[in-house]
């Protein structure tokens, strides 16, 4: 960056370290510091610089700075913070946008980090006088003051009169509810600030005659009531310059000259220059990053001077340096391309240190680096997921209920619909989804959702939605299903006919044919088995992989995995070749045999399949009008900003989420995916959203975990009854308790698929164990109905897994309700159903709390040993052997030490992998298990508990060492 810190003020030392909002004021032509207690206060007559610095999900800092201007302030101080606004920018490196703020002209942004409003006083002084107030804005307030007198009240404005003893709000026929309750914000700040919360409050409706009380006081510091006139809307100058072309200006010598072009493309923007865009309403100064300081002064003063030619002072400006473009500025040009990972200049931060240095003023803050995160965690569900799940899948207009075992098996030609019932904070949770295989068919597609739909309206929309595309699933629906497996082809009858009719092989997936899964996943609760073609490019280093053709099966691990990816495999033969011998390659070391079922070997790829982060929310009102959609971003939200009459988008970019107020109309309602999809179309932040990103739906008043943790939430705002004015104006006389819900709905679980109200759910979930013990390690449904046949000694396969503790949870509490005390135990209360949906016909098979067994984490297939004269006949494979397992309860935790009651005791001459006279019908990964307990004291110098408490590598490392692994 070429500029000079020579003139950087030393008030900028530390400046931008943490997240928040900093300010000062221009004093004698130097910035000082404002107190925090003072922040918001603005003069007049003044002019404020403020700095708002956001810490991202990446750790690195964003910074915003708004220089604003009173609309008494002089000419030379209104010069020196625009320098001094650019002086701020380099000690912070160049990367923050600037944005000139001037009195009554000021941006939402800006007015969004002084909520709920900003009221610019002529002087310091306490004395309180009567004054009023125009109030306008649905999202943010503008808030002007106007001469307290009947001439300033018109029908379009809600206006705000502060007297003495009593705050009254005039709320104009033409205004909405929305900019009502905003308003209503303001007359609580005024209250608070002016009056420390000691006034009354009334509100007036236009129109209302002297018969009300209220009424008659408020119209009789008018002299009386009178009908307003009706008035135009008028517009102001800087809504009026919309209209106008977009041009492009460079600037040379202090003047802009007009970069002849057909189109705006971003090449036409030099690294060593400064640009002037107009937009009509905004004025974008754009500095190259090799420009001087001198330069970027000159740059400002000849957008100004180009907006006092053009008769448009009040114009906002907004500036910023190359790499550092808002989104408004790149939406102007044709095509802007993507950013790679721009590392921000620290070199002006160095320069303003060693500046800081020479002065003798500690530079340790200016020298401070954005936080950084240590490493990469995994995103977390914000989901309970020890819930209930129901599958179907879609048949054309029919869809069929999945047993346990195939619940978590989707093929990529259909389409299902999921159901997954938990435990929220305050009641039971739903969340009915949709997954759309990536060859599904549109009749598929189509009738998943309209039956996903019915089911969600059969809750009364209180079920939160989900619409999932095969390849784009979030966290939250891997961990709700925990072991996940895609196959490819498809069994609907769509699916069928439309490869028919297209004369395409069908290639669904055999137990008996040629299938290779790629495994991945972070552990026992998030993991996936992906089918891909069985070819060598189809590999990567950075996963494992299972190859099976008829009854040969390999487990491939590339070079780059990790024992926990391996484990993961282990865990997935489980699923699909429960049954056969398994061969352990490692990348470089194959056999022939792995390369020939493959078609030979080719180059395939290493790097891991990256998975999109999620970013920083961003929150949108939207509105849809003869189908077309208008957003409007909510600067620095929170929880007052969701309106009941609007619907809400909240962009994480990985995902989007649709709120839905109680007070929005039914058609708009079943509007909502329709709205998701429309903006994903819109793509507003530029940041290239996939059209089947996830989207997730929920109703006001049934927020899930995973969507109120954006927000610092208040569950008693969103139980509240009444539109949103109804409610501000109840939380402002009586706390809200007038307005408030103080029976919370309860949503007892729905079946779909014919089940009695007295049957066990399909499936339970995992529990967690005390610190104290070994957590247990669970089984999906598929699972235990694979074992389960292993059981009785009769079976051809024993699961060489340790023995299971079985343990029991009680059902979830529930919560509000009069039962609430009796849900431990056997079959837990009964839901009042008749509080939850008093008349819906369609759910009358709600049931009562689930007698829910445990679900506990999957469990692992045990690593297979091998026999070593095998492994040197076979070169570099591994030969797993099949052998059968010691009649154990099944019920024990992987780590607690079974019983020596009902199994038989071998020498350890006979348990050895090289012995002439072997243990029969022992399980060979767990030889050690039929020693005596002097026995095994003997070889491994412990007891078997202690040793059961170790690492399972430090096992399988002493267990070698003893021949007995």
């Amino acid at each position: 960056m070429s500029v000079s810190m020579k003139e950087v003020d030393p008030a900028f030392q530390g400046a931008g370290q943490k997240a928040g909002i900093e300010v000062w004021r221009i004093e004698n032509s130097s910035p000082v510091a404002v107190p925090e207690s003072s922040h918001g206060k603005f003069l007049t007559g003044e002019c404020y610089m403020i700095l708002k610095t956001h810490a991202s999900k990446s750790g690195a800092f964003r910074y915003d700075i708004h220089y604003w201007i009173g609309k008494d302030a002089r000419e030379d101080e209104a010069d020196t913070i625009s320098i001094k606004t650019l002086e701020l920018d380099a000690a912070l490196g160049g990367r923050a946008v600037q944005y000139r703020e001037l009195q009554g002209y000021e941006t939402e942004r800006f007015l969004s980090c002084f909520k709920p409003c900003i009221i610019p006083e002529e002087t310091d002084s306490q004395e309180h006088k009567t004054r009023m107030f125009c109030c306008k804005g649905k999202h943010v307030v503008h808030l002007n003051e106007v001469p307290c007198a009947r001439s300033s009240l018109n029908h379009d404005a809600v206006f705000i009169l502060d007297s003495k003893n009593k705050i009254f709000q005039f709320n104009g026929s033409n205004t909405s509810i929305q900019e009502r309750a905003k308003a209503l914000q303001v007359v609580q700040y005024i209250k608070d600030t002016y009056h420390r919360s000691k006034c009354d409050i009334g509100t007036i409706d236009d129109g209302m005659l002297m018969a009300d009380a209220e009424a008659g006081e408020f119209w009789g510091f008018f002299g009386g009531f009178a009908p307003l006139p009706r008035k135009t809307t008028t517009v102001n100058d800087v809504q009026s310059t919309d209209t106008l072309p977009t041009q492009l200006f460079c600037v040379k010598n202090g003047h802009t000259e007009r970069v002849a072009a057909d189109s705006l493309a971003k090449k036409l923007l030099d690294t060593k220059k400064c640009y002037v865009l107009d937009c009509g309403s905004e004025v974008h100064v754009w500095m190259g990053r090799d420009t001087s300081m001198e330069e970027r002064k000159a740059a400002n003063g000849a957008a100004e001077e180009y907006l006092r030619g053009q008769d448009r002072p009040k114009s906002r400006i907004t500036r910023m340096i190359e790499n550092f473009e808002t989104v408004c500025f790149q939406s102007k040009f044709d095509s802007w391309p993507q950013p790679t990972d721009v590392v921000a200049s620290e070199e002006g931060r160095g320069k303003v240190a060693a500046l800081l240095k020479r002065q003798g003023v500690d530079v340790q803050g200016i020298l401070k680096a954005a936080p950084k995160k240590e490493e990469e965690e995994e995103p977390q569900p914000y989901i309970d997921c020890s819930g209930t799940l129901q599958v179907w899948r879609v048949n054309g207009k029919e869809k069929s209920l999945l047993s346990d075992t195939d619940q978590s098996k989707f093929y990529t030609g259909d389409c299902y619909i999921f159901q997954y019932t938990y435990s929220g904070d305050e009641q039971q949770e739903c969340l009915i989804g949709t997954w759309y295989g990536k060859k599904s068919v549109k009749e598929d597609r189509d009738s998943a959702l309209l039956q996903a739909n019915k089911m969600v309206e059969s809750f009364k929309f209180l079920a939160t939605q989900a619409r999932v595309y095969e390849g784009n699933e979030p966290i939250l629906f891997y961990q709700i299903f925990q072991s996940f497996m895609v196959l490819k082809g498809g069994l609907s009858k769509g699916y069928k006919n439309y490869i028919s009719e297209k004369g395409l092989p069908d290639d669904t997936y055999k137990e008996d044919g040629i299938a290779l899964f790629r495994v991945q996943g972070s552990g026992p609760e998030n993991m996936q088995s992906i089918q891909v073609e069985p070819v060598a490019s189809s590999l990567n280093s950075s996963y494992c992989y299972i190859l099976h053709k008829d009854s040969e099966v390999f487990t491939w691990n590339g070079s780059h995995t990790t024992t926990d990816d391996h484990d993961l495999v282990e865990r997935q033969l489980d699923f699909i070749k429960p049954d056969l011998q398994t061969r352990v390659l490692k990348e470089g070391v194959e056999l022939d045999q792995f390369w020939e079922i493959l078609g030979g070997k080719t180059k395939y790829a290493a790097k891991k399949i990256p998975r999109e982060a999620e970013s920083d929310p961003h929150l949108f009102s939207c509105t849809l009008f003869k189908e077309d959609l208008k957003v409007s971003e909510i600067y620095n939200f929170n929880q007052d900003d969701l309106m009941t009459e609007d619907i809400y988008i909240l962009d994480c970019h990985t995902d989007i989420f649709i709120w839905v107020g109680q007070g929005v109309n039914s058609k708009t309602k079943t509007q909502a995916l329709a709205i998701g999809e429309k903006f994903l179309k819109l793509d507003v932040l530029l940041e290239k959203l996939s059209l089947q990103s996830p989207i997730f739906i929920t109703m006001e008043g049934s927020e899930p975990p995973f969507f109120t943790r954006f927000f610092t939430w208040d569950s008693t705002k969103s139980g509240m009854h009444g539109n949103s004015f109804q409610r501000r104006l109840s939380i402002i006389k009586d706390g809200g308790r007038s307005t408030r819900n103080f029976k919370p709905k309860r949503r007892a679980p729905v079946s779909f698929g014919g089940r009695s109200a007295s049957e066990k759910p399909q499936r339970s979930r995992s529990v967690s164990c005390s610190s104290d013990r070994p957590r247990a390690r669970g089984r999906s449904p598929a699972f235990n109905a694979l074992a389960s046949k292993f059981d009785n000694p009769g079976g051809s396969r024993n699961v060489s897994t340790p023995p299971q503790r079985n343990l029991s949870t009680p059902p979830p509490s529930n919560l509000g309700g009069a039962n609430a005390g009796g849900g431990g135990g056997g079959g837990g209360g009964v839901h009042d159903i008749s509080k939850a949906f008093t008349t819906s016909k369609a759910i009358a098979s709600l049931t009562a709390s689930y007698d829910k067994p445990t679900r506990e984490k999957l469990m692992p297939r045990s690593v297979k040993a091998s026999s070593d004269s095998t492994a040197k006949s076979e070169s570099n494979a591994r030969v797993i052997p099949m052998s059968s397992r010691p009649d154990v309860k099944e019920n024990v935790t992987e780590n607690e030490v079974e019983d020596d009651e009902g199994l038989t005791l071998y020498p350890y001459e006979r348990l050895t992998t090289s012995s002439t006279d072997p243990a029969p019908n022992i399980d060979v990964t767990r030889r050690e298990m039929y020693l005596s307990k002097a026995d095994f004291r003997a070889k491994f110098n412990m007891t078997k508990e202690a040793f059961y408490k170790m690492p399972k590598w430090r096992q399988n490392k002493m267990k070698t060492s003893l021949a007995l692994f």
